[in-house]
């Protein structure tokens, strides 16, 4: 049986393919260095971003152990002759603070904090916002069992000011996440006062929540304690 004579290409295809043996046997060794540079970098990226993720989560550990350090510091800085709080307050760097067990509105709690030489509380530091959060653990029975504190928009909307009249310093705020929010599906009039509860979302310490000015919420109230009498 004759063969077919080839032509000009298949002789070209066949003596480009005699000359270079290997050229097709390199093609899939490079797919593997690629592959294996390409799992390594991979590995290497997961790596980093845990590794910059623990420093984050490490780096707000030391910020809270600091702020409760200082805390404890201020809390054992009482001396005998220093100022006093009358029973059922509590004293933390010369203010007196009382947490209620009874509910009323907003105004209704301002009203009661007044008959006792006191005010709704103003949050004037991260180490006062500590101070109450810590006070809070044991007192909420429930998630929505909050504290009134003295702060509200109600004169103008999103703009909150402290029962002093001061307005509230965007620099020392601690709303819980998604706060506030003005929520109107409950009550048409929005809500412009606030409370104090258990941190839902946003980090440590972050438990401020807007709610209807009418709802029954405990109250935490602050005054300045009073020096004992030698």
């Amino acid at each position: 049986m004759m063969r077919r004579p080839q032509s000009c290409e298949e002789g070209e295809a066949a003596a480009s393919q005699h000359k270079n043996p290997d050229r097709t046997s390199k093609l899939p060794s490079e797919r593997v260095v690629l592959l294996v540079l390409g799992s390594l970098l991979a590995a290497a990226l997961i790596i980093i971003f845990r590794l910059s993720t623990h420093f984050v989560q490490t780096k707000k550990n030391l910020q809270n152990l600091t702020e409760e350090n200082e805390v404890l510091r201020r809390k054992l800085a009482v001396f005998e002759d220093g100022p006093s709080c009358e029973n059922s307050w509590v004293r933390f760097e010369g203010t007196c603070y009382y947490f209620s067990t009874n509910q009323f509105s907003w105004e209704e709690s301002r009203s009661r904090c007044r008959e006792a030489g006191a005010d709704l509380v103003k949050v004037d530091s991260r180490e006062e916002q500590y101070f109450l959060r810590s006070h809070l653990n044991g007192k909420m029975n429930s998630f929505n069992d909050m504290f009134w504190i003295g702060l509200t928009d109600s004169v103008e909307e999103g703009r909150w000011f402290w029962v002093d009249g001061s307005e509230l310093s965007e620099s020392l705020w601690f709303w819980s996440k998604q706060e506030p929010d003005n929520w109107t599906e409950e009550n048409p009039a929005g809500e412009d006062c606030v409370r104090m509860g258990m941190e839902e979302g946003g980090g440590p310490m972050n438990n401020w929540y807007d709610k209807n000015c009418g709802a029954a919420q405990k109250r935490i109230c602050e005054k300045n304690s009073e020096r004992r009498e030698k």
